[in-house]
């Protein structure tokens, strides 16, 4: 008898496998966007705010528990 992991391993290969020259293509295209959305943008706009501000982790709980607490106000 066949583990889970391998029965689910399975059924993913077999599918893919058996796609449609136009679902391998939708799927390359799915995978490009992924990496660009996660490599890309994460690298070119979304800096680590917390680690360039403070050293310790006790410091970054400490800014993040007060911001929760105590958040901005808005000027209306």
């Amino acid at each position: 008898m066949r583990s889970i992991f391998h029965r689910i391993w399975l059924f993913y290969y077999e599918g893919f496998r058996n796609l449609s020259w136009w679902g391998k293509q939708m799927w390359l295209i799915i995978i490009i966007k992924l990496f660009i959305i996660f490599a890309i943008l994460k690298v070119f706009f979304f800096h680590d705010f917390l680690g360039s501000r403070f050293e310790t982790e006790t410091e970054k709980g400490q800014y993040v528990m007060e911001q929760l607490i105590n958040p901005p106000q808005k000027n209306d």
